[in-house]
């Protein structure tokens, strides 16, 4: 079976790579101390099976309720945010940098998925997106007859 290719491929890793060079951008300026807002890289994988696209994000110390996930127009978001706690029982900070942790991407899928019977999974601090292929994008091509 051919694949087809996607004249768009080359832009949208183009525009994969400046989102994760922004990102790091980010994270040099929390380590200046400049930002409040903690963020971290998140790794993810993007597989192609027969019948559907499997996406595994790898989110450690994160809780599942803290993780939203949402897909529409062939684009899968993920975002995690935690509040660290406050009190501390044994001492007194000498240091604080722990106190919100974020993180987000926003991935380009490779064709169309059936968003209604996507699901996923979180175990041992890896999320792993399933989503369905849809099948054949309907044709909504009309024959026009010439006179």
């Amino acid at each position: 079976m051919m694949r087809r290719t996607n004249p768009f491929d080359d832009f949208e890793e183009l525009f994969e790579r400046m989102s994760r060079q922004f990102d790091e951008m980010g994270r040099q300026f929390d380590r200046s101390g400049m930002m409040a807002q903690v963020r971290h890289e998140m790794a993810i994988d993007v597989t192609d099976h027969d019948g559907e696209i499997v996406v595994t994000v790898d989110l450690p110390g994160y809780e599942k309720e803290d993780i939203s996930l949402s897909v529409a127009n062939r684009t899968l978001t993920v975002e995690a945010t935690r509040e660290l706690d406050e009190e501390r029982a044994d001492g007194e900070y000498l240091r604080r940098e722990r106190r919100h942790e974020s993180a987000r991407r926003t991935v380009r899928l490779p064709e169309s998925v059936d968003e209604d019977g996507a699901s996923a999974s979180y175990h041992n601090g890896v999320l792993t997106v399933t989503l369905p292929k849809r099948d054949a994008e309907p044709d909504d091509s009309r024959r026009i007859d010439i006179d």
